[in-house]
């Protein structure tokens, strides 16, 4: 069926809603009505027939507050309509409309929405409503996103399908999770789903700044304002201007660093060091950090505005040993990654092999994974990747292994351990930091640590 040959049912208690929706749709579809009032949807299903219902996930005359489109979502199933729901959502409530897809929704629509992708939303519901019919799972993104982010399981879905209907808007994003569970892949992975997709995409470690570097750094400098200013410099806002801007490790910069940037992010302007004259910015924000949101409520640690200002739409990447057989996907991709790079034939998982890697916890995540599958198609010999060829980050594998350590002895293994990887890269901090599957900043940490 087509959009022309359609009759769509609007269910919605905002009126502008309602008269936009009517708007856009009056020459596109067949019939369109509107109603504000949920409590008659038993009448209107049964005095005509819809395909296609936009149905609102909240009411202020609640029935179940909070629930209110998963409540009447279910009222409809009862009376056997077969239109194609698609529920309409505000940003706060994206993962219950992720959820309202197990309860039988087809699609949800996030507001304020583009036109052209609202009806191409509608366009899709009839075409699955006509003949492709799926399970909630299924209607899920498949198991990639971006160009590098990799997942089969039911929670890495529904964060996909979270980030192809978010990306489109110009919500500010705050990505949780613990370090090496991909938080900067799904940052790009909103850039390249949203319509800024071809403006530049600029990722800044701001936790790695010092108080001397973060105004300079992030907004700029005039040549002169300080000893080393010795040109003109545009900031990463301005570079990212008409794109979108990625803070990692925002949960680590100071008190002071949050009230410049949180000055930057209502007033959408910054002003280089050196001048008064400020310039206007265009940005998407995404912000992602390590820290648990309950730490980020500590007043003490982060303010509670700038967390309200970064955090329209929270999005939180699983450590790896919660992703199940996603383990085996990851490793196969970066099986197949480094063979090829190192020029030596596609290596096979034996059975021992892959019971090493599903057993084993991850502390490093998917970061650790891939250094450890990097190690082992290295030294790998023959055709097959063996359980003795899977080698385990030192750092990691004595912290889990050991739950009750003796801090003496665990202190001097790490101090150790560090020690000979950076002396095996020749000082190179970087590359320390991937062979031990850590993060630039927690190795930074460690140094400052044992004084290195």
């Amino acid at each position: 069926m087509t959009l022309k040959n359609a009759s769509i049912l609007v269910v919605d208690d905002d009126t502008d809603v309602l008269t936009a929706v009517r708007l856009l749709l009056k020459t596109e579809a067949k019939e369109v009505v509107t109603e504000k009032n949920p409590q008659l949807l038993q009448q209107i299903l049964h005095a005509g027939k819809f395909d296609v219902i936009l149905l609102d996930m909240n009411f202020t005359s609640s029935i179940n507050t909070g629930n209110e489109g998963i409540f009447w979502l279910r009222k409809i199933k009862e009376l056997k309509s077969d239109a194609a729901v698609i529920m309409i959502t505000a940003y706060g409530d994206v993962d219950l409309a992720v959820k309202s897809l197990k309860e039988g929704a087809t699609d949800f629509v996030v507001k304020p929405w583009h036109n052209d992708r609202l009806i191409n939303t509608i366009k899709e519901a009839l075409k699955k409503k006509e003949g492709i019919t799926s399970t909630a799972a299924e209607t899920v993104a498949g198991n990639i996103i971006g160009a590098e982010l990799l997942g089969e399981s039911e929670t890495m879905k529904a964060i996909f399908y979270k980030v192809e209907k978010i990306a489109p808007t110009d919500a500010n994003i705050l990505i949780l999770g613990e370090n090496g569970t991909g938080k900067d892949l799904i940052a790009k992975a909103i850039h390249q789903h949203s319509l800024r997709a071809s403006k530049p995409f600029v990722k800044v470690d701001v936790g790695a700044l010092t108080d001397s570097l973060f105004e300079s750094e992030l907004f700029g400098h005039k040549k002169g304002a300080f000893t080393d200013a010795r040109e003109d410099r545009a900031g990463r806002f301005e570079a990212a201007n008409g794109g979108t801007i990625f803070l990692d490790e925002i949960g680590n910069i100071s008190l002071q660093q949050q009230a410049k940037l949180l000055s930057v992010l209502q007033n959408r302007q910054v002003t280089r060091i050196g001048t008064n004259t400020p310039i206007p910015i265009d940005v998407r924000l995404v912000c992602a950090t390590n820290l648990p949101i309950a730490e980020l409520a500590n007043e003490n640690r982060f303010r509670k505005d700038l967390i309200y200002r970064i955090n329209t739409v929270e999005i939180i990447m699983p450590p790896l040993r919660k992703r199940g057989r996603d383990i085996l996907l990851l490793a196969n991709h970066f099986n197949q990654l480094y063979s090829k790079k190192y020029f030596k034939p596609l290596l096979r998982f034996d059975e021992a092999a892959v019971d090493k890697l599903m057993l084993y916890p991850f502390p490093g995540n998917v970061r650790e994974l891939q250094y450890t599958i990097e190690r082992a198609v290295i030294m790998a010999e023959g055709d097959q990747l063996k359980a003795s060829d899977l080698l385990f980050s030192p750092i990691e594998f004595a912290t889990e292994q050991n739950e009750e350590p003796d801090e003496l002895k665990l202190s001097a293994i790490e101090k150790n351990t560090i020690l000979k990887v950076i002396e095996k890269h020749n000082g190179n901090i970087t590359k320390a930091a991937r062979e031990l599957g850590l993060t630039r900043t927690a190795l930074y940490r460690r140094l400052s640590k044992y004084d290195i």
